[in-house]
């Protein structure tokens, strides 16, 4: 009955978003909350007081990938209304005409290069405009660039969710850099696949195959050094490796390697150096900025993240309200409970550098006021559904987690019990799930990387390789994860399209499932 009454929210969460006629987002997931809410207290018979603290924990979480995902829309919305984005499919299409040129250098090194960087779902956030800039259809390029950022999530965010995210369990670093290199080895083998079935979407297999080597070259040029720097590193594999190949996924589409060119003459549009750099400052600005942030050397990271107290607030048994000389804002022991919450305001991918670019950029160029207000009410037309669905899901998640015998961990043991040896292949499923509710992979290492290795104890597994498939999984659950598609079709206004595109990108999951556990088979 406890994995029944555990399942039961989520049955009727996956149920309302792939029904025929699906349910909106904003209406499923604060619904699903209610219904996980309503069990937590009467069935489980959780202190109602941790439960709300729960509730409460959950509804400040939602507002960093709120406003990850307001800052990306504006960005969004500003190069749409400024005309940037034209300017920036025409430079494309100056030295990519191929449409696999373009995808594989927008939608995957581009990407690679900005998840290493910034994590978050920035990548889709800013591809999918670009890519839908080019005439391909909306839906499918977001299935295209879900699929596409996968790979390099891992060590997404300078390898957040590696030395973060399984940081937590008290791990020596021979053990992180081991997981490190397994699940870079497992991400590299797959990356031989997946990125062909992302291509699908938007491409036939004719023109893939015409193309085969242009794309192998580009995908290899990432994954290479991607895989020999997580030998010296958790954190720049995907930062550095997206950087390399980008640069050489250009050189190699200007020198027409490896691709199939068409007859056809493309008429050459030469656009003025002014509106090149209009397109690319925005771009450009908040790449350089995220970089220089997340680069422990400089420590802009540790000054931005500067946790120490110059201000607090006492709320007696409500806990603490606490606040940063770094602008790091917290509540301590929320209602009386273990439950905290903090919020790094210059840290967290929002106001810098999105905000912040965004505004220098309506300033550089003049824009004018009456632009400005448009964007300004545009984004905020986009935002209010996204806003109800994000804090639904982590509402939904909190109580999911919270407590020694929460759902979220009864569901992990039953898993284990009934799969025992064959658990290696299931592993990376667990963590897809993780991602699936959280649209983090580092969340999803934090929440089941102790159940993980646990099982990896009792059933005389190396700790390395199950921890390394819970990695792994947590980054192929981006493809699926409620929290991405919600914000991707925000940022490209699609409507009641969520349960469609989870439904199509689930099949390119189950087969990096395939690959992982089969990986995993022969890592032990």
């Amino acid at each position: 009955m406890d994995v029944f009454f555990s399942l039961l929210p989520i049955a009727f969460l996956i149920g309302l978003m792939l029904r025929k006629q699906s349910v909106p987002s904003f209406i499923v997931l604060p619904a699903a909350a209610a219904v996980m809410y309503f069990f937590r207290l009467t069935y489980f018979e959780t202190s109602s007081r941790l439960v709300h603290a729960g509730v409460l924990d959950g509804f400040f979480s939602a507002w960093t990938p709120i406003l990850v995902i307001w800052g990306a829309v504006l960005l969004f919305r500003f190069l749409e209304e400024t005309g940037a984005i034209q300017t920036l499919h025409d430079w494309i299409s100056s030295i990519a005409e191929n449409p696999v040129e373009q995808i594989m250098i927008i939608a995957w090194a581009f990407s690679f290069f900005v998840e290493g960087a910034s994590g978050f779902g920035t990548p889709i956030a800013l591809a999918a405009p670009i890519l839908v800039g080019f005439g391909f259809p909306a839906a499918r390029v977001l299935m295209l660039c879900l699929v596409m950022n996968s790979i390099p999530v891992s060590f997404g965010a300078v390898g957040t969710p590696t030395w973060f995210g399984l940081g937590n369990l008290g791990l020596s670093e021979p053990m992180i850099s081991s997981i490190a290199q397994q699940t870079a080895l497992i991400h590299f083998v797959a990356s031989l696949f997946i990125p062909f079935l992302a291509l699908r979407f938007l491409l036939s297999w004719k023109d893939i195959r015409k193309n085969a080597i242009f794309i192998l070259l580009s995908v290899l040029s990432c994954t290479i050094p991607y895989l020999a720097l997580s030998h010296l590193s958790s954190e720049f594999p995907s930062l550095i490796g997206g950087a390399i190949g980008l640069g050489l996924t250009i050189l190699f589409s200007r020198a027409n390697i490896g691709v199939a060119r068409s007859k056809r003459k493309t008429k050459k549009i030469q656009i003025s150096s002014r509106k090149l750099f209009q397109a690319f400052f925005p771009l450009a600005g908040i790449i350089v900025l995220l970089v220089l942030t997340r680069l422990e050397f400089l420590e802009l990271k540790s000054l931005l993240t500067y946790d120490d107290l110059v201000a607090q607030l006492s709320l007696g048994e409500w806990g603490k309200i606490w606040l940063s000389p770094a602008l790091v804002l917290g509540w301590q022991n929320i209602l009386g409970t273990t439950s905290s919450w903090s919020h790094a305001i210059l840290y967290v991918p929002s106001f810098l550098p999105f905000f912040l670019v965004v505004g220098l950029s309506f300033y550089f160029f003049s824009i004018k006021k009456s632009v400005q207000r448009k964007i300004w009410s545009q984004t905020y037309e986009r935002m209010k559904k996204p806003i109800l669905a994000l804090v639904g899901i982590l509402i939904f998640v909190k109580l999911l987690m919270i407590g020694e015998q929460s759902p979220g961990i009864i569901l992990g043991h039953f898993l284990a019990d009934i799969t025992g040896h064959l658990w290696v292949l299931v592993s990376p499923l667990l963590g897809a799930l993780g991602s699936f509710f959280s649209g983090s992979n580092t969340v999803s290492n934090l929440t089941f990387g102790g159940i993980q290795s646990s099982i990896a104890e009792d059933l005389g597994f190396p700790r390395s390789t199950i921890l390394s498939l819970q990695n792994v999984g947590g980054a192929m659950g981006n493809m699926i994860s409620i929290q991405n598609i919600v914000a991707g079709c925000s940022v490209l206004g699609l409507v009641r399209q969520e349960g469609k595109i989870l439904l199509q990108t689930i099949k390119p999951l189950l087969w990096y499932a395939v690959i992982a556990g089969a990986m995993g088979i022969i890592l032990i």
